[in-house]
């Protein structure tokens, strides 16, 4: 009778994009459909998370792309976090000057052979503040809109997020902020995981956002390492490899908050096995309306997107 219920509710329910795949879908896949559709109904959010930001939509990892994303409605500004030669939390993906994206203080582009000789992590926080990472746009975006921005600390983009937040009298929105960590990269291109982590909680600490943020890696040690500074600290296992759920749950010694895979690497198994361990799972970078369609409808609990305007539309239409 349960099953019945569950196919006659999507059957007559409003959400026709629901309605037209019901016929091709298995009865646990409508549960998890349905689970989704109770939860907008109670005013459970779907996380919403915008990648570096608004990627899509304007320089990544800049305080223009976290006002962008606040602006579209995200629930979670997501970001990537490395340490400057002075120990300063910067919020930047790669550890060096991109050359598809930045520019030289003298304004000239920094080219593909000498990018990787830029390290953040041997320079000051003043000195990468000199490089313009936004006038040139991004060839893999052409909806971005250039903008002269530099790399900014950790520390002025949570303050500036908190201060757009009051000034429209919005919710304050939550961070996903990962630890770019990696063995070889040790002493390299970053401190110790350890150091690591303590610098970016301290920053945490001191903006009053623990309560509000996620820190996420593909490196175990460092959510070990976080794990070690603050048990209570919610934490991201993020998956890029395809050797499967309980392979890469043996790799940590507890069990995190959320599970963020590849969003390839995501269907109803993993969704319901994740959920068994409660954890959430949120996957990665889902660009496609029709993906995030079809994701959402396995039951996952958020998405991360370059294009968060686009994912605010398929959620408009499904709740």
């Amino acid at each position: 009778m349960f099953r019945l219920a569950l196919i006659t509710f999507l059957l007559f329910s409003g959400c026709s994009s629901l309605n037209q795949r019901v016929q091709n879908v298995d009865i646990d896949t409508l549960e998890s459909e349905t689970t989704m559709l109770s939860n907008f109904i109670h005013g459970m959010p779907f996380d919403l998370q915008g990648h570096r930001g608004a990627r899509g939509l304007a320089p990544e990892n800049t305080i223009p792309a976290f006002i962008k994303a606040l602006e579209i409605g995200v629930t979670t500004l997501e970001m990537d976090a490395v340490i400057s030669k002075d120990q300063v939390v910067i919020v930047s993906h790669e550890p060096w000057m991109n050359s598809a994206i930045c520019s030289h203080p003298d304004g000239s582009p920094v080219s593909k052979e000498e990018e990787k000789g830029l390290r953040l992590y041997e320079m000051t926080a003043a000195e990468i503040a000199l490089f313009d990472c936004g006038s040139r746009g991004n060839p893999t975006f052409p909806q971005q809109i250039p903008t002269a921005v530099s790399k900014p600390t950790l520390h002025s983009v949570l303050e500036a997020v908190d201060s757009w937040s009051a000034a429209h009298e919005g919710a304050k929105p939550r961070f996903n902020i990962e630890i770019k960590s990696s063995p070889d990269g040790d002493g390299i291109l970053h401190p110790s995981v350890s150091t690591y982590a303590e610098l970016l909680y301290k920053v945490l600490q001191e903006n009053d956002v623990l309560d509000r943020t996620s820190v996420q890696s593909f490196d175990e040690r460092a959510l070990v390492a976080m794990r070690q500074i603050d048990p209570s600290v919610s934490l991201v296992w993020l998956i890029s490899n395809d050797e499967g759920f309980e392979a890469n749950m043996a790799k940590l010694p507890f069990i995190p908050s959320v599970y963020s895979p590849n969003h390839n690497l995501v269907d109803a198994d993993l969704v319901r096995k994740a959920h068994e361990m409660n954890m959430h799972v949120i996957p990665w970078t889902v660009n496609e309306m029709d993906r995030m369609r079809f994701l959402m409808g396995l039951g996952i609990d958020g998405l991360i997107t370059d294009y968060p305007d686009r994912a605010k539309d398929v959620l408009s239409h499904m709740n």
